[in-house]
């Protein structure tokens, strides 16, 4: 049975047998022994690591950390974790150097938290389509997308299964926080899943859907 460790762009956390290109944690243990979740996260520091670092082999959902997975890291992003100083350190200074007003893994933890949380819940932040970078996610009739060049992106837990023509001038309900729109406008390059989505769908994406 597949475990609770899968994490979707509204930061929510699934139960899916697909498997992801990134793991991660939130700063601690969060499962209770008999491998539920009693909380979703220990601290402020969420971060997105490599699957393999130096060999090292991990008891999944053990004694220690909650160990967290991602399609990619597009979805890492806009679900607010920062790349990983130990085993991404090149990723996490070019993240670093990119992010407003914060350089350090403390710093940059306490600005995405009040970001990426309304709450318990996912904080949205209202934006125009037009200034979002490639790499952004935005949230159309309660599904997640990804800014990629002319087009948005449909998320789901295996890939990007949809290609919409992106519409211009209209204010979207963004997930990614702001802190990070910015790196990513700054020319910081995620990881994307490798699958490229079909062909595109009839009409072009507004604030209500396919028009």
């Amino acid at each position: 049975m597949p475990l609770q460790n899968r994490v979707d762009p509204f930061a929510e956390l699934l139960v899916t047998p697909a498997r992801g290109l990134l793991m991660g944690n939130r700063g601690g243990r969060i499962h209770s022994d008999d491998r539920t979740l009693k909380r979703r996260w220990a601290s402020k520091q969420w971060i997105c690591c490599v699957l393999d670092f130096k060999g090292r082999q991990r008891d999944v959902w053990g004694r220690y950390y909650t160990e967290l997975f991602f399609l990619d890291e597009v979805t890492a992003l806009a679900a607010g974790h920062r790349p990983c100083f130990e085993c991404r350190r090149k990723d996490a200074v070019a993240f670093a150097s990119r992010f407003p007003h914060a350089s350090k893994a403390p710093e940059m933890d306490v600005a995405l938290h009040a970001e990426r949380l309304d709450g318990k819940a996912k904080r949205l932040h209202r934006c125009s389509i037009d200034d979002l970078p490639d790499g952004a996610m935005i949230a159309l009739d309660g599904e997640a997308f990804a800014v990629r060049n002319q087009h948005v992106l449909r998320w789901t837990p295996s890939g990007y299964d949809g290609k919409r023509r992106r519409l211009r001038g209209v204010d979207v309900h963004v997930l990614t926080p702001p802190s990070i729109l910015t790196v990513l406008a700054k020319g910081y390059a995620p990881m994307w899943h490798p699958l490229l989505p079909p062909p595109p769908l009839r009409g072009r994406v507004g604030e209500g859907g396919v028009v």
